[in-house]
Formats: structure tokens, C-alpha cells, sequence
């Protein structure tokens, strides 16, 4: 394996610095992009509970929030439970945003990586060319083995390049796949937790209409029992 480096030239260090660069940025999105690490199962059961309960602590809040990063989400729409719905919304989606960011944070060096290592195996084929040429105007064509030198050169950092762009590319691809579909999963937990805030609005708002209706209508009954009575006498 060394002397495959070797041959390659000096443009092999970059490209292999970049194919670990790739392959810790791969493993630290395993582990970031875990579902239990993103989505939890029950998360969303318990941010409705809190929101129903209406008595939401702060450090149940706070629980909820370093649950997960959907647990950030859902925590801010407790946190914003009293607002009007296009607040609550605008708040859940600009929290939304940053998760979303968060999750996304790595993917740009990685397509960086996937379009830059072929670039990198390419120029190494044109140096290694450019060697050929030198020797064959210095030399001839009469010695092989000088001009294997640069042949071999241009395959290997090509061979390199191409090895690391690929496996590259297909792990962008899938993780950016998978950012979208934990997006619109978190997009239908927040709207569930979003309709059970507003049922218990709602809810909370008819009990006070039919409340001030009742207090309206013992105020309408004792007026009407004083006057009765003063009629009388």
C-alpha cells in the first residue's frame, strides 16, 4: 500500500486526508442522524400530555428539549402554548429551521469531498502526463521504466480519487435523504402537538364563553327576582 502512495505523488496526501475527513464525517452522522438521537419514540405522546395537563414545568420543558432534537421542537410550541396560532407556528418553524441546519451541518463537506476527490485523481493524471512528456523529450521513448514513473502516476491518483468521490457521494446522498424524511416526520409530530394545543384553547375558550354566560344569566335572574319583589311591595 505504501508504495501505491508513493507512486501516486504528492497528490496523494490530499487526497487521503480528505478520505478520512470522509470517513469521520460518515460515522459522525451515523451517529448524530440516529432515530433515537432525532425522533424518540414517545416524544411526542408526552409533549401532548404536558400540553393537555396545561401545567408544563419548566424543567419538564427543559427535559423535553435535551431530549431529542424533536424535543426541541415540541418544547418550544409548550413554551409558546398561549400564543395565537400564526405566532405559535411561526416559532415551531423557525426552531424547525435550526434543527433542520443542525442536522445538515456536516453535509456540505461531504459533497464538498464527493466533487473535489475526482478533481484531485484528475490532476494527478495530468501530472503524471506532464512527467511522461518530460521524459520523453529529454530521453525518448527508449526507457520504459522512466516512463512507467508517470503512468503509474496518473492511474494511481485517478484510481484514489475516484475510490473517494464515490463511496462519497453515495453516503451524501443517503444522508441527505434522510434529513429530508426526519423533516417532514417532524413536521406531522409538531402539527399534532399544534391541534391539541388549540383543542385545549378552544376548549379553555368555550368553558369561559359558557361561564360568562352563566354569571349573565344569574345576573338576568336576581335583577328580575329584585324587581318582582319591589312590584310586591
Amino acid at each position: 500500500m505504501f508504495e501505491y502512495i508513493t507512486a501516486g505523488g504528492f497528490l496523494m496526501v490530499p487526497i487521503i486526508l480528505i478520505s478520512i475527513t470522509a470517513m469521520a464525517i460518515v460515522v459522525a452522522l451515523f451517529i448524530s442522524l440516529n432515530s433515537r438521537r432525532v425522533i424518540p419514540d414517545g416524544a411526542t405522546n408526552a409533549a401532548r400530555k404536558l400540553a393537555l395537563s396545561g401545567r408544563a414545568t419548566p424543567a419538564q420543558i427543559n427535559k423535553l428539549r435535551e431530549s431529542s432534537l424533536l424535543g426541541r421542537v415540541l418544547a418550544t410550541g409548550l413554551e409558546n402554548s398561549k400564543l395565537p396560532r400564526h405566532a405559535l407556528k411561526e416559532s415551531i418553524e423557525e426552531t424547525g429551521r435550526h434543527v433542520i441546519h443542525s442536522m445538515d451541518k456536516y453535509m456540505t463537506t461531504l459533497g464538498t469531498i464527493a466533487a473535489v476527490a475526482p478533481l484531485l485523481g484528475l490532476l494527478g493524471t495530468v501530472v503524471g502526463m506532464i512527467n511522461v512528456f518530460s521524459v520523453i523529450t529529454s530521453q525518448g521513448v527508449g526507457s520504459p521504466t522512466e516512463l512507467a514513473g508517470g503512468i503509474s502516476q496518473a492511474l494511481i491518483t485517478t484510481a484514489a480519487g475516484i475510490s473517494v468521490a464515490v463511496p462519497a457521494l453515495i453516503f451524501h446522498r443517503y444522508f441527505r435523504g434522510k434529513i429530508n424524511d426526519y423533516a417532514i416526520e417532524m413536521e406531522k409530530e409538531t402539527m399534532k402537538l399544534m391541534d391539541t394545543i388549540n383543542r385545549k384553547t378552544a376548549s379553555a375558550s368555550n368553558a369561559a364563553v359558557q361561564a360568562a354566560q352563566q354569571k349573565l344569566i344569574a345576573q338576568q335572574q336576581a335583577a328580575k327576582l329584585q324587581k318582582e319583589q319591589g312590584t310586591r311591595v
